[in-house]
């Protein structure tokens, strides 16, 4: 087999497609001459790697892609190590509120405790998080979670976070049960005011719709953003009932307050990462623990 070949179809296994694959390699290379090269690999081999569309691994690109890669993922570490760089390079992902109100402080211990110390830090939604640790783009992650994680990831819990309607500050309703529709348990119905929420595949909008499907009630929302930080400025605007977090130490503005979800399960905020933590990363997440006991501490 071609080396260089197997070094391909590493990358479009990994990325899941030719297209993907090219646009993040590390060298440039054409999308043809991927493909004519892959199909050298099967006509070598005499198997069929991968259907195209939608991309699959055959049983035969599973076997191949689990032999090759031990070696292929390790290469950039490798290069790292020998560059001096790795040990002292963190490489982390969080959403963009957690990078701007949480993370300063923690990395801010780390810096002045070793002053080598590198970041490359990425703010992307939670299904992006958990991509870039499985493809082993960054070494850890910083995101909330509602149950079990895919395999191989692991969790270091730090926080339980609430989950909470935000409602405009001079709302009339006091509790979750006032906004309901009065016979909204037992026929199913939605809720009265129009919910400010996220995509429904987003981890705080899955434990919400199993929470009020547990109810017997439902709750489309009507505004749709990226991001919990937005929610509450659409809520403040009068768009409607938004969900968040009661994330300790974090006020809400000025013009929105939170009603609390009863029996509601509540997110576990904590770092994911997949095999053994570097030292740099084992640092972290002694001082991200040291840092949410605190937090903790002083809100309770």
């Amino acid at each position: 087999m071609n080396v260089h070949h197997l070094e391909l179809f590493f990358y479009v296994a990994k990325y899941e497609g030719i297209t993907a694959a090219v646009r993040k390699m590390p060298y440039g290379i054409q999308q043809p001459a991927v493909s004519g090269q892959i199909l050298q690999l099967e006509e070598n081999l005499g198997v069929k790697l991968f259907n195209r569309r939608p991309f699959a691994l055959t049983p035969a690109g599973e076997e191949l892609y689990d032999h090759i890669y031990p070696f292929f993922s390790k290469i950039g570490m490798v290069e790292s190590l020998l560059k001096g760089e790795e040990r002292n390079t963190l490489r982390l992902a969080a959403s963009a509120m957690v990078l701007k109100t949480h993370l300063p402080i923690v990395l801010g211990v780390m810096k002045r405790e070793n002053r080598e110390l590198k970041l490359q830090l990425s703010h992307v939604g939670p299904m992006e998080l958990i991509k870039l640790v499985q493809n082993e783009e960054v070494d850890l992650a910083i995101t909330a979670v509602a149950g079990d994680l895919p395999d191989p990831l692991k969790m270091e819990a730090l926080l339980e976070i609430p989950i909470v309607m935000i409602v405009p500050k001079n709302f009339k309703e006091k509790s979750f049960e006032q906004l309901l529709q009065p016979d909204a348990y037992e026929q199913g119905q939605e809720l009265k005011y129009p919910l400010v929420g996220m995509e429904e595949d987003e981890t705080i909008m899955k434990a919400f719709l199993r929470y009020m499907n547990s109810k017997n009630a439902t709750w489309e929302s009507s505004v749709k953003v990226s991001a919990l930080d937005v929610i509450q400025e659409y809520v403040a605007q009068g768009f409607g009932i938004g969900i968040g977090v009661a994330v300790p130490g974090r006020k809400l503005g000025s013009e929105v307050r939170a009603i609390p979800l009863p029996s509601c399960p509540k997110l576990t905020l904590g770092v994911i990462y997949q095999g053994k933590l570097k030292p740099l990363g084992q640092e972290f997440v002694k001082h991200a623990s040291t840092a949410a006991t605190a937090l903790i501490q002083a809100t309770s």
